[in-house]
């Protein structure tokens, strides 16, 4: 019983270590300035992380004080969170599975369209019922007026590796044809047929290519490569959290079977 106990406290302390890369993860990408602007994607990975945390900890002093209630409770629920966690990052991959973005000739960044992303990310992140508040958000962020403040001639700026928000909403589209005169200053003819952002695009700061499918198609594709790293994450915490469960598990039933045969 008491070695069943030691080895349940255990399982139970590292996976109270696994929630802290969770939360960490959370945390992350709360502080990226395009989840400032999506506010419903900000904090559920932290309330997850935060979720087990506690319920590990739940474990550990069932386990390490032998309450064997609480050790119960908690293997169901870290059954349940595991699921949870297994079910958000299904959920993550198929909805970050296509990139969007395609390369610019003589340009180190790339550019983004909102063909090339998930009907799920289109309908749910920048939908006309979500974009007037991101746009506005986006406008009053420094993501594009810090531009300024590091490239200062076009040779840089074209060598630069652009975030996709900077790429899609701080310039217009290349194929535009409008001609550099700053990060954030664009001047000359553009050629309207070319692309429908091309009409959209403003040297005004507060307009800039906020109203461009681009920029839509940009704030996918930063969310997109942030939740990939994240994914990283999480898939080694979740494969270490599913094994210490099993091992959990099984330090459960040695423990009820030597109490059966005490009795």
């Amino acid at each position: 019983m008491a070695m069943s106990n030691n080895i349940t406290a255990l399982a139970n302390f590292i996976a109270l270590m696994c929630s802290i890369p969770i939360i960490s993860a959370g945390i992350w990408l709360a502080s990226k300035p395009d989840s400032e602007c999506i506010r419903w994607l900000r904090w559920p990975l932290v309330f997850i992380g935060i979720a087990f945390l506690l319920v590990a900890l739940t474990g550990f002093v069932g386990a390490y004080w032998k309450k064997e209630g609480l050790l119960g409770l908690y293997l169901v629920l870290m059954f349940m969170l595991i699921v949870l966690l297994l079910v958000l990052l299904v959920l993550a991959f198929v909805a970050t599975r296509h990139a969007g973005a395609y390369s610019v000739p003589g340009a180190a960044f790339r550019e983004y369209r909102l063909a090339g992303f998930s009907n799920w990310l289109r309908d749910h992140v920048i939908g006309d019922d979500n974009w007037p508040g991101i746009r506005a958000c986006l406008a009053e962020s420094q993501i594009c007026p810090k531009l300024a403040g590091k490239y200062f001639s076009a040779a840089e700026f074209f060598a630069a590796h652009l975030s996709p928000i900077e790429s899609g909403c701080c310039k217009p589209p290349m194929i535009c044809g409008y001609q550099y005169a700053g990060p954030t200053t664009w001047n000359g003819a553009s050629s309207v047929v070319a692309d429908v952002d091309c009409a959209m695009w403003s040297n005004d700061p507060s307009q800039l290519c906020y109203n461009c499918e681009s920029c839509k198609a940009g704030l996918l594709g930063n969310l997109r490569r942030e939740w990939r790293k994240a994914n990283v994450i999480l898939i080694v915490t979740v494969v270490v959290l599913i094994c210490l469960y099993v091992i959990a598990c099984n330090a459960y039933k040695n423990a009820q079977l030597v109490d059966t045969v005490k009795r």
